[in-house]
């Protein structure tokens, strides 16, 4: 049977617990963009867990499989500066 704030199972909001609980996933957010921000400048960002290069453009480490239908294999190092390798 509802209540008289009209929702069945209603409990208070406890604001100081949601302002908490947002505070702590802003805090894993920026732990993750900073380890983002630092991976992408030793790795190509479009390396995938498979070392396919999943970028849709041609890099110069990029090497085609037999089947065109797959992903091409990413060969450049994870120990470079990937930003000059996607030449025009």
């Amino acid at each position: 049977m509802p209540n008289k704030e009209g929702a069945i199972g209603f409990h208070p909001v406890d604001k100081e617990r949601i302002k908490e609980s947002l505070n702590r996933l802003w805090e894993i957010y920026l732990q993750i963009g900073e380890t983002a921000t630092a991976i992408s400048c030793s790795r190509c960002p479009y390396k995938n867990v498979s070392d396919c290069c999943t970028a849709h453009f041609k890099c110069r480490n990029q090497a085609r499989k037999r089947d065109s239908k797959q992903l091409p294999l990413c060969t450049g190092s994870d120990d470079l500066n990937y930003r000059n390798a996607w030449e025009v």
